[in-house]
């Protein structure tokens, strides 16, 4: 595997549309929403059988219908659920469920490795939750674009820090096919964009050792860099996908980021010659150190 190291932006699409809330309609009366038994969480797959694209395309169904009863479609967790209700013409003269969804995100990330026999990569080491919800983001589809990091803002003891770039404008560069708890996995499409860097053998999680690491990151323009971190703790037996902890004691980092941010996860982290694993989370309280990933934790992701 190629250790990488580079921002990305990635969008997300959702297979149908999620709901964030609930809410009253009509002061001191229940909404259609929570009258059927709707819940932040559930993901709204069809309207009277037709198969929901968009938070648009769901407003217009509700018009198209009227005052007419409608029937959902939803999933929560793993189980699916029919549910009866009628939509409320609201002041304004649309029709409504008394819902927020959600049906899209985007944002930046870091890849982390790319296979180049097969076009295969991973980035963040964790899956894409809904900012409201926290429901790993059901994936219909999505890709990853070219990026280039504009600005960093540093984070500071009880306020994460993030990267921060402007990707409207630039070109896709592969898919998105999976949104897992280990990370996001898909197919880069230009091989130009992502084939570069040396070959590195892939470590088990009993190869990695406490004492110094480097991590490869982003974190201005489309440069990427190697950072000195100390993996400081192990968590072998965790199944949370917090594998190991790591301090960033890199001065030129500190100086820029302040240690972890937002954007960063992803980040490859190198012992020994050998692929170790992917930053994941920053501790709030401590932007120096933040969690990591085994980089077979991740791969077993992709089957």
């Amino acid at each position: 595997m190629i250790p990488m190291g580079r921002a990305v932006g990635i969008k997300l699409f959702a297979d149908g549309v999620l709901v964030v809330s609930t809410s009253e309609l009509q002061e001191g009366e229940r909404s259609p929403a929570e009258d059927c038994g709707l819940q932040e969480g559930d993901l709204i797959l069809r309207i009277n059988g037709e198969e929901i694209q968009s938070t648009e395309h769901l407003q217009s169904v509700l018009q198209e219908n009227a005052d007419t009863p409608v029937t959902l479609t939803v999933r929560r967790g793993d189980k699916t659920a029919v549910m009866e209700t009628c939509p409320l013409l609201c002041d304004d003269g649309v029709y409504r469920l008394g819902v927020w969804i959600r049906d899209s995100m985007a944002g930046i990330g870091t890849l982390t490795y790319y296979d180049p026999t097969t076009g295969n990569y991973g980035a963040l080491g964790h899956g894409i939750t809904d900012v409201d919800t926290h429901v790993l983001m059901p994936l219909s589809s999505g890709s990853i674009m070219e990026t280039s990091v504009k600005a960093v803002k540093k984070g500071q003891r009880g306020d994460p820090g993030e990267l921060k770039g402007d990707f409207s404008v630039q070109r896709d560069v592969g898919t998105v096919s999976a949104n897992t708890s280990a990370g996001i996995f898909g197919i880069v499409a230009d091989g130009s964009f992502a084939d570069a860097g040396q070959a590195l053998p892939v470590a088990s999680p009993s190869e990695v050792r406490l004492g110094p690491a480097t991590i490869l990151c982003t974190v201005s323009g489309d440069e990427t860099e190697s950072y000195e971190v100390e993996i400081v703790r192990l968590y072998p037996h965790k199944q949370d996908m917090r594998d190991l902890l790591l301090r960033v004691t890199d001065e030129r980092l500190l100086d820029t980021t302040g240690g972890i941010v937002q954007g960063m996860s992803g980040s490859p982290i190198i012992q020994n010659g050998k692929f170790v694993g992917a930053v994941t989370h920053v501790l709030v309280n401590d932007p120096t150190q933040g969690y990591g990933i085994f980089i077979e934790n991740m791969l077993k992701m992709t089957g």
